[in-house]
């Protein structure tokens, strides 16, 4: 029952138990990384894509002086509209928009920003052709993809957990999808064909996943991201079973009280 076709929906419930569990487990502290590296850099305008529910909109709102307009698009309106009701500490235009086909002109931002949302796009070179048509000469885009699945020990644990649970089709959402796009010479290669000239930075940066328990990430993974579609395709009774059995499997290898896992990104910078 895997597919790809409903890897990038985010409805229903997923956009608000994926800012409440997996924001503060995964997104912050990469969310602070992108926006220290736009910190020091002139600018005016900058666009977000795949903002999600809006960590690094609220990072760019907060550290960013006042003067430099933000726009945040994501494809999935409901997405965007848990972002807006959290809201920010200064106005920011909320912008549903497709990353493959950006509603804006040539040239028109001085920072393209993207976090934990090329590994979704379908097109990756062009959605990269695109992040570079509306940057002006010299602007820069800065995005992060999940390392490989091992180095991703909550995920890879969950990721393991429902194998046992569906053994003859186990989701696969981890995997394919958020931990999919990993290899540094193929975004590299993307990059190049998609006009930007300049070698890519490539950082390899990790972190530390913490929670209170072992059912937090467990809900995060398993009810917060489109895996919850691919568990429900099996029956939606089997969601609370699924979360269950992965939240005993990250008890077992991280302890049954607080847990602490790696997890382990690229973080790219590339100049137009």
């Amino acid at each position: 029952m895997g597919s790809s076709g409903t890897d990038r929906v985010f409805a229903g419930s997923i956009p608000k138990f994926y800012d409440t569990y997996l924001v503060p487990l995964l997104f912050e502290p990469y969310a602070a990384d992108l926006v220290n590296r736009l910190a020091s850099r002139s600018l005016s305008r900058v666009l977000e894509v795949a903002a999600g529910t809006g960590v690094v909109t609220r990072a760019l709102a907060s550290v960013l002086p006042e003067r430099v307009a933000i726009v945040a698009t994501d494809l999935n309106q409901p997405m965007l509209d848990q972002a807006s009701a959290l809201g920010t500490t200064r106005p920011v235009e909320w912008r549903q928009a497709d990353a493959m086909r950006l509603p804006f002109q040539d040239g028109t931002f001085d920072a393209v920003v993207c976090q934990f949302g090329v590994m979704f796009f379908p097109d990756k070179t062009q959605a990269l052709s695109e992040a570079r048509r509306v940057l002006r000469p010299g602007g820069v885009l800065v995005f992060n993809v999940w390392d490989r699945l091992e180095e991703n020990e909550f995920a890879d644990t969950v990721t393991a957990a429902l194998a046992s649970v569906f053994p003859e089709d186990p989701p696969r959402f981890l995997a394919r999808t958020p931990h999919g796009y990993h290899e540094r010479s193929r975004i590299e290669q993307d990059l190049a064909s998609s006009g930007f000239s300049g070698p890519p930075e490539i950082v390899t940066l990790a972190a530390r996943s913490r929670a209170k328990s072992p059912r937090d990430p467990a809900i995060a993974f398993c009810q917060g991201t489109p895996l919850r579609n691919e568990i429900e395709a099996h029956g939606a009774s089997r969601l609370g079973e699924a979360t269950d059995l992965a939240a005993d499997a990250i008890g077992r290898r991280f302890g049954r009280g607080d847990v602490d896992g790696k997890m382990q990104a690229h973080v790219v910078t590339v100049e137009r």
